[in-house]
């Protein structure tokens, strides 16, 4: 069951201590004095220490001191023996760090019940810095978890900015006069990411932005741009008279994604089917407006610039988004967009949307599927 050094320089005494604790299942290594105990405590590192106080060479308090101011032997429950009938010697014994003692002449019962005391209680201490040690290792394993999956969200939109049109000339910017400005976003992403683990957040970002770009692509975006965990897609009017028009696209575009999220959401069902993960959810907003598009050299790759759409019709569309998850809506589109498509799409719920900084709220509605 446990290991225990008995320190005893009376050899009757030293037999009984040794044969009561062998009875109850235990290991026992014993000395004849302080001296020899120190050096088997040393070697083996046992459960408990049970050793008498006066002794020759090394007393049981000098072991005892010994024992606490070694940083291995400190936590070694230790147990005093005495024949003095003074109570100062315990009294030293309890306040020089000893955990329990027992007056000779005892019982042998006595004995178990004080050796079994300190070996649980041993124990016991054991299991809570085990378990203190595991919630720690926990915590640093979330915080990583977390730190890692930023560091791929970086990673991943790095590569699929890659893909993106780039500016071909770093001294001019662009200004469009009318472009419909859709962003999407997934509400609830902390929820999911805290309850998956790296590999499986990477899959799940690289999945749904692969698809998503690939959409916002098929109809049409002229310019693409990651912010946060949500995706931001500029639609403007081709020089093709016979293209579709930009507000159409982009309604097509939003569909397209909550058909990616659907997708989503049963991909996510079919690899995790018995883990309550939150519903995998995305909210998407539309807004038309003039767009200026800034051209930003990239001080990181010498000649390469990139363009980022900037102005209020980019701003407005974000903080819309932002109020359509808060509002439970799938796809909202402002007004000012909708009248691209009058007769076009199908429409639910409508509301003045209060936007953060903005004085004006904006006309709004539920987009739901095109009526075409």
């Amino acid at each position: 069951m446990a290991l225990i050094v008995v320190l005893e320089d009376d050899a009757g005494t030293r037999t009984l201590v040794a044969s009561v604790l062998k009875k109850d299942g235990h290991d026992v290594l014993t000395a004849e004095n302080g001296s020899k105990g120190m050096l088997l405590i040393e070697e083996h590192r046992p459960d408990l220490i049970i050793s008498d106080i006066q002794m020759p060479e090394m007393n049981g308090f000098q072991m005892l001191a010994a024992v606490r101011q070694s940083p291995a032997l400190a936590n070694i429950p230790v147990i005093l023996l005495t024949s003095l009938l003074e109570r100062a010697h315990m009294r030293i014994g309890m306040t020089t760090g000893a955990d329990d003692y027992i007056t000779k002449p005892f019982r042998p019962g006595e004995l178990r019940e004080a050796a079994m005391a300190q070996i649980n209680r041993r124990m016991m201490r054991a299991n809570l810095q085990d378990m203190a040690v595991d919630v720690a290792v926990q915590q640093a394993l979330e915080s990583q978890k977390h730190e890692l999956a930023k560091l791929y969200e970086h990673r991943l939109a790095k590569e699929l900015s890659d893909r993106w049109p780039k500016a071909s000339n770093a001294d001019s910017d662009e200004h469009v006069e009318h472009a419909t400005v859709l962003f999407v976003d997934m509400p609830n992403y902390a929820s999911v990411a805290e309850r998956l683990d790296v590999t499986e957040l990477s899959e799940l970002v690289r999945k749904f932005y692969g698809s998503a770009g690939d959409t916002v692509h098929l109809f049409g975006a002229r310019y693409i741009q990651f912010i946060g965990e949500g995706l931001l897609a500029v639609f403007v009017d081709a020089t093709n008279t016979r293209s579709v028009n930009h507000d159409l696209r982009a309604a097509r575009a939003a569909l397209g994604l909550t058909e990616s999220a659907h997708a989503m959401r049963q991909f996510m069902q079919g690899r995790y089917p018995n883990r309550k993960l939150p519903r995998f959810e995305i909210s998407v907003a539309l807004h038309s407006g003039p767009v200026p598009l800034t051209t930003l050299q990239d001080p990181l790759h010498g000649d390469s610039a990139h363009v980022l759409p900037v102005g209020d019709a980019v701003t407005a569309t974000i903080q819309l988004q932002k109020q359509a998850a808060a509002l439970g809506w799938g796809i909202v589109a402002s007004v000012t967009m909708l009248r691209g498509v009058t007769g076009a799409v199908k429409l639910d719920r409508r509301a003045l949307v209060e936007l953060p900084g903005r004085e004006a709220p904006i006309d709004a509605a539920e987009l739901t599927a095109l009526d075409l």
